[in-house]
């Protein structure tokens, strides 16, 4: 950051006011949800740009003429909540991408059975097929060896950093 003569800048103050236009924009999202049971928010970020972006999925994943209609459904909102000065924001909303690491529990059911990636807090990695999963625990069943003998092991969530479902051809 580059401040001259007589200028200052607050990042505090940016980051809480951001932090409460996510915090609006995730209560918008969840309401204009709540009539379809079968999505939720994963995540809301935005760019400095005031790039808004929704993340959005669903237990048996969301088709694109649904996240087109939450597009602009929120859309509407956020112009009447007059969140941005003078309006001034962009808006994307989509369904978190195989790249996007898991976040919330019901992402971990709904993905039951297929091959995950757990980075743990130090660094380390587990792979293997995603088996059963509660509020405290994440199990998985990795193949060891050059059998390949399978191993179950259970992961404390709070020990891991990120999940990330794998692609398999």
């Amino acid at each position: 950051m580059i401040l001259t003569k007589g200028t200052e800048r607050s990042p505090s103050r940016f980051f809480m006011a951001n932090e409460q236009v996510i915090t609006n924009i995730r209560d918008m999202a969840a309401e204009m949800l709540s009539p379809y049971p079968e999505y939720f928010v994963v995540d809301v970020r935005i760019k400095p740009t005031n790039n808004v972006k929704l993340f959005v999925d669903g237990d048996n994943g969301v088709p694109v003429d649904k996240l087109v209609a939450f597009n602009r459904n929120l859309y509407t909102r956020l112009e009447e909540a007059n969140l941005f000065p003078d309006n001034d924001f962009s808006l994307e909303v989509s369904s978190p991408g195989l790249d996007e690491p898991l976040k919330l529990l019901r992402q971990y059911l709904k993905n039951i059975g297929r091959k995950v990636a757990v980075t743990l807090l130090d660094n380390s990695e587990k792979e293997g097929t995603l088996v059963s999963v509660t509020e405290e625990i994440v199990t998985i069943e990795e193949q060891v060896g050059k059998k390949k003998e399978k191993k179950t092991t259970e992961i404390n969530l709070n020990e891991i950093k990120h999940t990330k479902v794998c692609i398999v051809f």
